[in-house]
Parts: structure tokens; sequence; C-alpha cells
């Protein structure tokens, strides 16, 4: 059975602010179907376009990331529309958003983050 977990922006950006493989990761943990919303692709653009230095070349690393993701056409909110994807998928999800953990958490959604940066923890 697939394991699936859903990335948002932050999660998507630790490769570059951290160093840390992300992938190979999310597969010590037993995931093999990563999933980022159209909309996290957006921010990520949003940052390139309007940031500097670190968070710029780390969004930059993250877009180039997104071939292996699938990525799913949903608009909206970011937060609003990974909370509905993971209710629908009954995945868990790749933040170090506090504000969206919360709301997860709330949801009874398994929430993958980035522990002593340096390595995933669920």
């Amino acid at each position: 059975m697939k394991k699936t977990v859903i990335i948002d922006t932050n999660g998507l950006m630790i490769p570059g602010q951290f160093g840390l493989d992300i992938f190979s990761e999310l597969g010590q943990l037993g995931f093999d179907s990563f999933i980022v919303a159209s909309a996290c692709v957006g921010e990520l653009e949003k940052i390139i376009a309007s940031g500097r230095g670190k968070d710029k070349m780390a969004a930059k690393i993250a877009l180039s990331l997104l071939d292996r993701c699938d990525i799913i056409e949903e608009s909206g909110f970011a937060d609003d529309v990974i909370i509905k994807m993971a209710i629908g998928l009954k995945a868990s999800v790749l933040t170090n958003d506090a504000e969206l953990k919360k709301r997860l958490c709330s949801k009874g959604v398994t929430i993958v983050y980035l522990r002593d940066r340096t390595r995933l923890s669920i």
C-alpha cells in the first residue's frame, strides 16, 4: 500500500535551508508517494520573485525538486488546500509551519517535521 505525504512550501525549502535530502528521509519513514498542491508552487514562485538571499535560493532548489512529486491542481489558500487534501487522501503532511501543524493536529492528520535541523520525524 502506498504511503502518501503532502509536502508544504516550507517543507520543500528544507533542502535549500538545511541541506537535508527530504526524499531519502521520507523514504526512511516509509513514504513512497509525494504530493504538492499547486498553491504551494505559486508560493515558491512568489518567494523567488520577491525574495532575496537564502530564501530565494531555497525556493529555487524547491522548484527543482518538484519533478519528484505529483502536483495536484487545487486553488485557494495553501494551508486550507493542504488540510483538505490530507483528509481526503488520508495522507500525512510535511511542514514546519506552527499554525498549520495545530490545524492538522486538530483534524487527526499525521505530521512530519524537521527535528534538530538534521532529520525528519513523525
